[in-house]
Parts: structure tokens; sequence; C-alpha cells
């Protein structure tokens, strides 16, 4: 029986996914590149430079692949994706949440349906492109999840759903490098994708028009209401709940003496509530469908700094715990837009202590 691990290098067609490829190689891993099919893409849709999953990116792959010389294959995850990803993106519109996709998608598609493909097929762990590390703790068998060192293309806000099984048997090589640094080995191996645009978009709603897409998927037609203020004053009409999100200003086509944003949407009623600025901020949350890493269970008062969205700088916060599945977080200083169906993730310095939905 061979000594050698194989690894399953889950590949995009972008830059990052296939410097990983070559790293593990280099590691002394036997590689087979994949890519996953997850949805079928109108043809005039197959051009866009800022979504992955296309055509092309499946050329790139298999071009990368033929330079490494390793075997290369396409899995089809469409079924699921449409149930564990498509279907919660519109649920979560349709019941006033803001959705995170491309959480789902590492949740349910490739930290699950693929880590489970790779077991049986007998591959060692499944690697990605990912900007994050896994380190492995002795003194308690814990693995943790550590932000990247290009804090610039950290991403390791879109993966706290990571369990510690799941942990154990994924591997992100680019956690320790830089985007620079990643572009450059690309040039240096002579790969085709080397400079290739960032994915960006949804991959499922390349324009960016999440009401359109929802529209064309469901068949439903979500009928306009009433804009009205806090007091339940009418403000004027929209369009659509689906429509808004927390937080937003513009697209409104309201003609109002001074700015007002979305503030919630009254789903019984088709409403959409809007306010001042003022009245976005709040101080704490309550998150369920908790996910923890560097710790089992919050017995008591938890030290924190936490992010309610992607791209937001880490706030200073405690955590609560209110039951087994259930956490309240209390930030130091208001917060504002806190939307439900989005993370709460959790950091204590470099490490993802978890994270979980928020309600």
């Amino acid at each position: 029986m061979s000594d050698i691990k194989k690894a399953l290098i889950a590949m995009s067609g972008g830059v990052d996914s296939s410097v990983a490829a070559y790293l593990m190689q280099q590691r002394g891993y036997d590689c087979t590149g994949i890519t996953l099919k997850l949805f079928d893409r109108d043809e005039d849709e197959e051009s866009t430079e800022k979504t992955c999953c296309s055509a092309d990116d499946i050329e790139d792959a298999r071009n990368v692949c033929r330079k490494l010389h390793i075997p290369y294959y396409v899995y089809n995850f469409k079924e699921s994706f449409a149930e564990n990803v498509i279907a919660r993106f519109i649920r979560a519109y349709e019941t006033g949440s803001t959705p995170n996709p491309c959480i789902d998608c590492n949740r349910y598609i490739k930290f699950e349906k693929l880590l489970r493909r790779a077991g049986e097929l007998d591959f060692d762990c499944v690697v990605t492109g990912h900007y994050a590390t896994v380190e492995y703790r002795a003194e308690d068998g814990r693995y943790l999840l550590k932000k990247a060192v290009d804090c610039s293309k950290d991403q390791s806000y879109v993966l706290y759903s990571l369990t510690q099984a799941q942990l154990a048997k994924t591997v992100f090589p680019l956690g320790v490098m830089t985007k620079d640094e990643t572009r450059a080995l690309a040039e240096q191996l002579g790969f085709i994708n080397a400079r290739k645009h960032d994915s960006q978009d949804i991959c499922f709603v390349p324009d960016g028009d999440y009401a359109r897409f929802i529209e064309s998927y469901t068949g439903k037609i979500y009928p306009n209401g009433d804009f009205v203020d806090e007091s339940g004053a009418v403000l004027g009409e929209h369009k659509g709940i689906i429509r808004y999100t927390v937080g937003q200003r513009k697209g409104l086509g309201l003609a109002l003496p001074h700015p007002m944003y979305v503030k919630e949407k009254n789903l019984s009623e088709n409403t959409v509530v809007l306010c001042d600025n003022a009245a976005l901020f709040s101080k704490e949350l309550l998150a369920t469908d908790v996910n923890l890493i560097t710790v089992d269970h919050i017995d008591e008062p938890l030290r924190v700094c936490a992010r309610v969205r992607y791209n937001q700088q880490e706030q200073p916060a405690t955590v609560y715990a209110v039951d087994s599945d259930t956490i309240r977080v209390v930030f130091d200083e208001p917060q504002r837009a806190i939307c439900k169906g989005q993370a709460v993730v959790l950091y204590q310095g470099d490490y993802v202590v978890g994270g979980a939905t928020i309600l």
C-alpha cells in the first residue's frame, strides 16, 4: 500500500485554486483536480469575468491540470446546489432575511458533499484556494481556523461553519501567501489564469439583479406595497419586498426631504419600513445555528471581536450563551444595519472562535 497521500483539489478555474494544486503537488501529494458543476448558466452569461463556474472556467482548470500532469474531473452537484444554496437564497429574501450564499456553498457543498465524496474515493484531504489556515492544537487535539497572512484577502469569515471533522481533512495552502505572491508564482509557472480577475459576484446571479433572478427562477410575482416610516405613515410604493435589504438607501425611487434607509420588512403587511440613519444602529444581536471551533461551548461571558458582514472591521464584543444553539452578542459600541440572515463571526486574535446566523 502506497504511503503517498492523495489530495482532491477543488478548482474553480481561477488562479488561487490553481496555485493551491501546485503547492500540494510540491508537498508530495498525489493530486487530482476537480471542478464542481453547480448550475447551468445561460450562454449570454458565459463571458462575465466576475463570477466562477462558467465553461471557460472549466477549460482553464483543465488547462492547469494538464500543465501539472494531474487527473481532472468535473463533478455534477447541481441538484444539491439548487436545494442547499439557491433555495436557501430565495427563501431568505422571501422571509425578509439577507442571505449569504457563499457561506451556504462552503457549508453544504464544498465541505460537506465534497468531503464526503473525497472520503468515498479514499482521498486524504480536500484542498481549496481559500485564504485562511488550518492549525492543529496538540494540547487538546482541536483543529483551529486562522486568518490568512494577507488580511486584504482573508476568507475566514465565510469558513466559520467548518466542523472539527471537516477541518481535520481540509488544507488551505494559500493562507501563508499574499495575493501578489500567488499571481507571481502562477506567472512563473506559466498558468493561463495567472492574471485572471477574481470572482466577485454571486455565481448564479452574474448581473447582480437578485430580484430578476428570483422571479425568473420561481415564476412568482412579488407584489408592490407601501414604504412606511417607523410610525406607519405611508411614504410611497415599493416594487416587491425581495428588492430591498436592511441599510439600503439607493434605488428606493422616492423623493424624500432627507435620506432614509431600509430598517426592516413587514412580510404580513407587505411593507418596507424606512428610518433615519441613526435608527439603524443597535448594540446587540441574537444568533442561532452556532458552530464553535476553538471551544466546545461557551460557559461564561466571552470577550471577542466580531464581524456581522464580510467586509466589516472586527468590533469588540461580549458573547453570552442563551442555549446550546443560540448566542447573544453585545457590542461595546452600536453597530450599523445588522441584518437577519447574515453571519456573525467571532474572533480572538487571528483565530475564529466560531459563528452563527443572525436572528
